[in-house]
């Protein structure tokens, strides 16, 4: 609970504090104007004398605030009341994804595939959304992925981790935004996420649900980055091998080092997953046994962004960048007509295929008259 009763600008009383990260504590309030549970973010006061990552965070959330989707928590509001700057966001009860993959793993046991197929989409249901306003998660992770009572998603922090190195840039002179075990190798590298990026770390995500484990381990944060870069992830089937090949196929796209060599969109992602979901008789299997979780893992926290974003030093630039071939060529031959058929991009081929069924038809029923006409001679 709050020590004394505080109540920002006269309208959001704090009522627990639900979490706290790198960036700012997470209060359970309550909306004394609109009579509602809010969550409150409120950013620690290191960030308060920062006038460039100040108006940086009020762009980012302001952008966030623009997104309306059952699949994202919604921001409500921003401010600032004396120091203290927050932003006021849906209060969503439920559990955490990271949460919930820790719980299976101390069962010894691992998520079923068609839950982690229904879960999947309505992640890159909601980040698609994003990614189609032009927005960039930057930090996807299964701690900013809410899972309420009746398994639906909402996907939290759109664009903080973004703020967050704009703040960082003060301190040093080179670095990078996400959490090291599910940011891509480009932003390990040090540059800029774009859409394909968020869809790298979804690709983590299911790597851990589908196996129990992340891809790559290491004892430092720089270590962990050159794993991003360089090494190939292992076979999701070599952890379980219930995993469905072609699901896995998937999986192993997703996780390309290129951004081209994946898709381009949570949402081309998303539709994918769907078709596979249709077209397959996804089976949940055994459960599998599995070992703890590993020390690496994050620890699962509060109901919003429980993990702190977190800035590291960009990796040399003298490290050789896989190019990720291997991972993207390997038995996509049976993948490929799959993942054209769904793709939301291929606008132009589409009504081109539209087009020439139309001109078939229209041959076809001219064909109808002449046909008759024979018939008719050869019955006389």
């Amino acid at each position: 609970m709050v020590g004394e009763e505080m109540v920002l600008n006269g309208r959001y009383k704090l009522l627990e504090r639900i979490g706290s990260g790198g960036m700012s504590v997470v209060y359970k309030a309550q909306d004394m104007l609109l009579g509602r549970l809010v969550a409150v973010k409120m950013l620690h006061d290191i960030f308060s004398g920062d006038e460039e990552f100040l108006r940086r965070f009020r762009q980012e959330a302001t952008a966030a605030a623009g997104l309306q989707h059952p699949n994202i928590v919604t921001v409500h509001d921003i401010g600032q009341d004396e120091y203290r700057q927050y932003i006021v966001m849906e209060y969503v009860k439920g559990r955490t994804l990271k949460q919930i993959v820790r719980q299976h793993n101390q069962e010894e046991r691992l998520m079923p595939v068609k839950r982690i197929l229904d879960l999947t989409i309505q992640v890159c249901s909601g980040i698609g959304y994003a990614h189609r306003a032009h927005l960039v998660h930057c930090d996807v992770k299964p701690q900013n992925v809410l899972v309420t009572r009746d398994e639906r998603i909402k996907v939290a922090d759109f664009g903080i981790a973004r703020a967050m190195s704009e703040a960082s840039q003060q301190i040093q002179e080179e670095g990078l935004w996400g959490t090291p075990q599910y940011f891509s190798p480009e932003q390990a590298a040090g540059e800029a996420p774009t859409p394909a990026s968020d869809v790298y770390a979804i690709g983590v995500m299911m790597f851990e649900m589908l196996s129990g484990q992340l891809p790559f381990t290491a004892e430092s944060q720089t270590g962990l980055a050159l794993k991003h870069i360089q090494e190939r992830p292992p076979r999701v089937s070599e952890i379980n091998p219930a995993v469905p090949e072609q699901l896995e196929l998937i999986v192993d796209k997703v996780l390309a080092k290129e951004p081209a060599g994946r898709y381009r969109t949570a949402g081309q992602l998303g539709q994918v997953l769907s078709s596979y979901r249709s077209s397959s008789q996804a089976e949940t299997g055994p459960f599998v046994s599995v070992a703890a979780v590993t020390a690496e893992m994050a620890e699962p926290g509060t109901p919003v962004s429980e993990q702190p974003t977190q800035i590291f030093p960009k990796a040399q630039q003298t490290v050789p960048s896989a190019s990720g071939q291997e991972i993207e060529t390997a038995g996509f031959e049976r993948l490929a007509a799959f993942t054209t058929a769904v793709s939301p991009e291929k606008g132009g081929n589409d009504w081109l295929a539209i087009g020439l069924g139309i001109i078939a038809l229209i041959a076809l029923l001219g064909l109808i008259p002449l046909w008759y006409f024979v018939y008719v001679a050869y019955a006389g």
